[in-house]
This record gives structure tokens, sequence and C-alpha cells, in this order.
């Protein structure tokens, strides 16, 4: 449907086709009238184009929201305190990892390594019932994630990961937001197993590298600090989210003026 503002005459056409030269013209309509494509309004996760009634022709930028997208384990719910304590309460006389000793995304992995058993005994531990419901907040996640969805021109989503033994994982993340965020949060989960392919401005995120389909990610991943990932050295073009009592705010503005 054309924009109101951009429907020009047949008689004012030839004027326009000189200005809309660098254009693309499309057809539209049962008589395929060649319209510039700029008269429609463009909705694009990078960019919003309008076109001015004043000056026809232009393509008038159009402020939009920073989108952010936030994880779930490790940047809202305290998964690996959640996950030391309850396995050495089920397996009280099996070496485990302290937390100032994690490394690596993946517990199992690191815990496979010190006695192969001991993988399938952790990840027993969350694929549980009761795991992920049970989970303690991280410092301050709940304060600053209700003031960045307060924030003007700003969409906050969680983004999080299930499991691939979800039986209980899945209804136990929703009740976990609803009961720590209130239901409106509920309404911005987004559960994927492929975060690439979700669009977005930031994600932020315990996860040190990010894989999936798309190869270059509509968002730039913030590296949330977590135990497994604190001994990381990041290249000068990533930036890194100490706690929730470092400057979020400033990220998501920096966001923001770049748009």
């Amino acid at each position: 449907m054309l924009h109101r503002s951009c429907s020009p005459s047949r008689d004012a056409m030839s004027s326009w086709v000189p200005s809309w030269s660098l254009m693309q013209m499309i057809r539209v309509g049962p008589a395929h009238t060649l319209v510039p494509e700029a008269c429609f309004r463009v909705w694009h996760p990078r960019c919003l184009l309008r076109c001015s009634a004043e000056t026809p022709g232009v393509a008038m930028a159009v402020k939009r929201p920073v989108r952010v997208l936030v994880d779930m384990d490790g940047v809202l719910a305290d998964f690996e305190s959640g996950l030391l304590q309850g396995f050495r309460r089920r397996f009280p006389g099996e070496p485990h990892v302290p937390l100032e000793q994690r490394r690596g995304f993946l517990a199992s992995e690191q815990y496979g390594a010190l006695r192969p058993d001991l993988a399938e005994k952790v990840a027993s531990v969350y694929e549980a019932p009761g795991f992920f419901l049970n989970l303690e907040p991280i410092p301050g996640a709940l304060d600053a994630l209700r003031e960045m969805n307060a924030m003007q021109d700003t969409d906050v989503f969680i983004c999080t990961t299930p499991l691939r033994k979800y039986d209980h994982c899945v209804g136990e993340k929703y009740r976990w937001v609803e009961q720590n965020l209130g239901p409106q949060f509920v309404e911005r989960i987004i559960l994927t197993r492929d975060k690439t392919v979700v669009m977005g401005d930031l994600l932020i995120d315990d996860k040190d590298n990010i894989q999936g389909l798309e190869e270059t990610p509509s968002w730039e991943h913030i590296l949330f600090t977590c135990c497994h990932n604190q001994h990381l050295a990041l290249p000068p073009t990533r930036r890194r989210l100490l706690s929730w009592s470092d400057d979020w705010r400033g990220i998501i503005e920096s966001k923001r003026a770049s748009l």
C-alpha cells in the first residue's frame, strides 16, 4: 500500500523520474504503475525510512528503539552457583569444581575431564525437575532488566536456549521469569537453539563464542562476566559487562548513538 504522503500524480511522475535516477522503480497495482520504491515505508532491522511530504524523493531517517536481547542462565539466573550446590548435595563424596576454578562454558566437559562418569552426573543435576525454577537471581539483574525495559526507545527481550532434554527446563524457565519479573516479561521470552537468527542490536550473554546459521548476526555480543569466562582476554573490538553494577546503560546509549 502506498504511503499517503508519497502518492504522486501521473503528470508529476515525469518530473520525479530524474531525482529518482539512483532509486529502484517498482510496479504496483493492476496497471503496473511505476512508483519510486522509497515511497513505501521500509521496515528493516538496521533502518527505518520514510518519504517526506515536504521534500518528495528524499528519504528521512526515522528513530527506532534499540533492541536488547538478554540471556537468562548465567546473566539473570545464577546457573553456576545452583549447579555447584546441587551437585554437592546429590553427590557429596565426588570431586567437584569450585566456582573460581570453572573454565569453559559447558560444566559437563570440565567435570568429564576430572573423571568421565562425572559428566553424566553433573548433567543429571541441571536436568532434574526444579533446577531452573529454583535458581537465585544474579545480583542486580532483576532491577537492571526492569529499568532497561522502562527506558525510552528500548525494547528488551529475554533470549535463552533450552536444554535438549527440555522436559522440565522450558516450563521452569517461563515460571522463573513470571515469579521473578512478572507476567509482562513472560511475553518477552524468546526460546531458541540458535541465537544468531534472532534480530537485535545487542546480545548480553555469558557464552563467549555464539555460533549458528548466521555468520554475522545483527546484534553485537556483549560478554557478561561469569566464573567460567572471567579469565578470557577479549579482542579490542569486543565489549564485556563485568556485572549488573557495571555501566550497562552506557553500552545501550553508545549503541543507540551508532544507529
